[in-house]
């Protein structure tokens, strides 16, 4: 890998590893056909003790986000509140009262996934379409994340790879994840990566940021994976992977003038699902206790239509 160029070895990783016309011209949902009723049925056989986890961060002003790009942490407002209700100014007869709100924020403010829609190569969108034709100020008129809602749901997979490979749970800022750390992470849990499951990549840095403050979480260094894991992203065939970190690849990134070149590839190219910011803390210590790092996982984004990501509240069961 030539450090110093980014746009080769995208196109090298791109042509390599593409899924363009696998599951023909008119797929919406790239890797996530790779997650079929077959592997629903066996993640759901992993519930044994019904334990569950939320994996999500809280959706706060107190969130990570600090303007770049226009995001920024959720805003919530009450329209409708106790005290109007006491005060009896709501209109409503026999004593009824109630309470309303709204909430605005970016899609990708917190915990999330990030669409099909949401990356390009040299103006190519998902499956080789023109980026000019898929999204417009209309929205996503093709990969919309609302295409996605009914399948994220299956086998989930944690590789811990903070605990395994990390020095007290945690990989420092800039550790690139290789290849060599997802299976070494996974052979130390005695669990399989394979086609169709949702994998869960924790770094440790979550734990960091809540305990130090957010700092430069949101778009700055980061653990993260390596570009170098484009192969293995491919060649498993999971259905998505997610991370508990702001960009799921590692930060600064490992080429020179580049910014996110593994997006660059995984997502319009071999079409896979990308989530980040997951809170996997709580599930990790329970994998951890109990040794089973294989767990049923729900997970389906917000059906809305022609958005090019959502927020998600996974949980995961066990």
């Amino acid at each position: 890998m030539n450090r110093h160029d980014p746009e080769g070895a995208i196109a090298g990783a791109a042509e390599a590893y593409s899924n363009w016309g696998r599951w023909g011209e008119d797929d919406r949902l790239g890797t996530l056909n790779f997650l079929d009723e077959g592997k629903r049925r066996e993640g759901a056989a992993l519930v044994r003790r019904g334990v569950s986890f939320s994996l999500s961060q809280s959706f706060d002003m107190n969130g990570p986000q600090k303007g770049w790009r226009r995001r920024t942490n959720p805003v919530h407002t009450m329209l409708d509140t106790g005290t109007d209700a006491a005060l009896g100014t709501q209109g409503f007869p026999h004593g009824l009262g109630g309470a309303d709100d709204v909430i605005a924020m970016p899609l990708q403010c917190s915990t999330q996934w990030d669409g099909l829609g949401h990356i390009f190569d040299h103006g190519k969108a998902w499956n080789g379409r023109p980026a000019e034709r898929v999204v417009t100020s209309d929205g996503d008129l093709v990969t919309g994340i609302e295409h996605m809602a009914p399948h994220v749901a299956g086998r989930g997979v944690l590789l811990d790879v903070g605990r395994v490979i990390g020095s007290g749970g945690e990989l420092p800022d800039g550790f690139a994840i290789t290849e060599e750390h997802l299976t070494t992470t996974a052979e130390a849990h005695g669990v399989t990566v394979g086609r169709g499951d949702i994998v869960l990549v924790r770094t440790g840095q979550l734990a960091r940021a809540r305990r130090d403050g957010w700092g430069e979480y949101a778009g700055g260094p980061a653990p993260g994976l390596s570009f170098t894991t484009a192969g293995w992203l491919h060649r498993t065939e999971i259905a998505a992977i997610a991370t508990d970190t702001w960009g799921f690849e590692v930060r600064p990134n490992e080429f020179e003038h580049a910014f996110q070149p593994l997006h660059q590839v995984v997502i319009p190219n071999i079409g896979l699902l990308i989530g980040e910011m997951w809170d996997l803390e709580a599930l990790a210590e329970d994998c951890a206790d109990d040794g089973a790092y294989a767990f049923w996982l729900t997970a389906a984004p917000l059906p809305i239509t022609g958005a090019v990501g959502s927020p998600v509240s996974p949980v995961a069961v066990k």
